[in-house]
């Protein structure tokens, strides 16, 4: 079955950085596109980011485009979110995701920007 699993998550004091993984399996990785979403809480979960199955095409919400950086090793079955400039605001739980027949969800990993 498709499992997902995030980590890197974590306390951050804001203008840091983190970098967060999610390996895949179950699945072929390499065919499929990756994304990046978060949740705040009380409140559905948004895409912050998504990449192409070779990486040539990346996408990013407004809020972080500049900041964030999705890419992905085929190889490893691992796809990636460097975070640079975190802010407060971006204090959430991060999932990644892939849609094969519906979407797929990791556990998720906790970030918070607090000084």
């Amino acid at each position: 079955q498709v499992q997902l699993v995030e980590s890197g998550g974590g306390l951050v004091q804001p203008g840091g950085s983190l970098t967060l993984s999610c390996a895949g399996s179950g699945f072929a990785f390499g065919l499929r596109a990756m994304s990046w979403y978060r949740q705040f809480p009380g409140k559905e979960r948004e895409r912050v980011a998504a990449i192409t199955t070779d990486g040539g095409t990346t996408i990013y919400d407004d809020s972080v485009r500049g900041r964030f950086s999705i890419s992905r090793d085929n190889d490893k079955s691992t796809v990636y979110l460097q975070m640079n400039s975190l802010k407060p605001e971006d204090t959430a739980v991060y999932y990644c995701s892939v849609f094969i027949t519906n979407r797929h969800w990791g556990q998720g990993t906790q970030v918070t920007v607090s000084s």
